[in-house]
């Protein structure tokens, strides 16, 4: 995998071409702090002690020269460096200045991602008070630069506002990266949709943007037409506003983000593309809008499912499982090795685990321990909850097979986690991924706005699953 030209000009913090105008970026441990100023000339080794540059995590220094500056150091902390230890460089280092790491080469990669994570601001209307600082990329840091472009287009995504990201322009997102990767594409709407995504059409139904089904599959040349299917489906709801059961208005200001999970799935596709995975991939993106108007589904409603289930309506703001059901039964036909969904789907989630930490659902516990692990690794994480067989019972209706939320208002995320199962092939390996996608704040590495959770770390379990022969 190489990065492409146009990657590094797209991403706005990194010289196109290679330059010889660098300034020497150096980062330090406080117990590798002494051995680094000896390697300083004494008199900016002297100007460190002076200030009492102690390698904090987050400390930065910049250094004087004749010249004027000549380098910087980054405090590390004590702890193990990850990404997000230089997240915060291309807007604290001087604007128009470029850099080159003075670090060992085994935090190169993860030096990179930080620096780009961190530079990204959302553009489209207003540009940032000022430009990030240049960093030139060494070699090895290919997967680097991938993973943060697809983790930029993700973000643009969640960012985008709902008036100019609808269900037509979120399923050309989907073509357009088809497109980037010679992936096979399709847009299934009006009779179609009705027909075969009944679940996804009565959630958009209120709109008159109307709904859709994106569908993308690809497979590196060479694949065998046996390689394993990995199959991901993405919630893309991209405004809502709870339906008839209107939210209140509080709790809209942010639901722009509600196709969060789409956002992940296409950052997720695009990373397992870039990497030629030993896989088949199938995507998924239902895209609706939940508006209200005199089409909108009822509470009480009873609809129909792509799986043949019936399911009466207890809350029309509970419709992010519904249009998962259907595309979980597509994708559960074409007998996938592995199916994945993604979805800002709860926010009972969000009260057990925060903003930070996803709920991962799944059948399989090898799968679990693998991205788990996985995610932990790359400082990506997750953290799994149980698909609690007695809440099963919760989701009884007396009217269809199910109701679309629980009797009890208690286990939210789990009762989901249950009623998406529902949706599953016997016998399928599955995980949901129930997430935020949102900073609610800047972070090093991670700017306020829309966040490509679990990307990273769910594209090295897929590698690591299929990477060994009969998995």
């Amino acid at each position: 995998m190489i990065a492409e030209a146009d990657d590094l000009a797209a991403l706005g913090c990194l010289p196109a071409q290679s330059t010889a105008a660098t300034l020497p970026l150096h980062a330090t441990t406080p117990a590798g702090l002494p051995a680094l100023l000896a390697s300083l000339p004494p008199a900016v080794a002297a100007y460190a002690k002076a200030l009492g540059f102690a390698g904090k995590a987050q400390e930065l220094l910049l250094l004087p020269g004749e010249s004027g500056l000549v380098g910087a150091v980054l405090g590390l902390g004590a702890a193990t460096p990850t990404p997000f230890s230089f997240g915060g460089l291309a807007f604290r280092l001087p604007a128009g200045t470029a850099w080159r790491l003075e670090i060992p080469a085994a935090q190169h990669a993860d030096a990179v991602l930080g620096w780009c994570l961190g530079a990204y601001r959302y553009r489209q209307f207003k540009a940032p008070e000022r430009e990030p600082a240049q960093l030139q990329v060494p070699a090895g840091c290919a997967t680097a630069l991938a993973t943060a472009r697809a983790m930029w287009r993700a973000r643009d995504l969640i960012n985008a506002p709902a008036n100019l990201l609808g269900p037509a322009e979120l399923a050309e997102a989907v073509l357009a990266l088809g497109t980037r990767h010679g992936a096979r594409t399709q847009v299934i709407e009006g009779a179609a949709l009705r027909e075969g995504f009944p679940a996804v059409q009565a959630v958009g139904q209120g709109s008159p943007r109307a709904p859709r089904v994106a569908v993308l599959e690809w497979a590196a040349p060479g694949t065998p037409s046996d390689a394993p299917l990995v199959a991901l489906c993405g919630k893309g709801v991209c405004f809502d506003t709870g339906g008839l059961d209107l939210k209140p208005s509080a709790a809209m200001l942010r639901m722009k983000k509600d196709m969060g999970g789409a956002a992940v799935a296409l950052g997720l596709a695009e990373l397992l593309m870039r990497g030629a995975a030993p896989i088949r991939l199938l995507l998924l993106v239902g895209a609706v809008e939940n508006s209200v108007s005199g089409y909108s589904f009822r509470p009480m409603d009873v609809i129909r499912t792509r799986a043949g289930l019936s399911v009466e309506i207890g809350n029309t703001d509970a419709e992010g499982r519904l249009v998962l059901a259907d595309l979980l039964a597509y994708a559960g036909e074409q007998q996938p090795a592995l199916l994945l969904n993604f979805a800002t789907l709860t926010g009972a989630a969000r009260v057990a685990l925060g903003p930070d930490l996803p709920a991962l659902f799944t059948n399989n516990d090898h799968f679990a321990e693998l991205v788990i692990e996985s995610g932990k690794n790359c400082d990506d994480p997750l953290w799994r909850l149980p698909l609690h067989e007695p809440y099963n019972a919760w989701l009884e209706s007396p009217v269809a097979n199910l109701n679309n939320v629980a009797s009890k208002p208690m286990a939210g995320a789990i009762t989901a986690a249950l009623f998406l199962r529902r949706f599953v092939p016997q016998g399928a390996r599955w995980a949901h991924v129930d997430l935020y996608g949102w900073n609610d704040s800047t972070r090093p590495g991670r700017p306020e706005g829309g966040e490509a959770q679990v990307i990273r770390g769910m594209a090295a379990a897929v590698n690591a699953l299929f990477a060994s022969p009969g998995m």
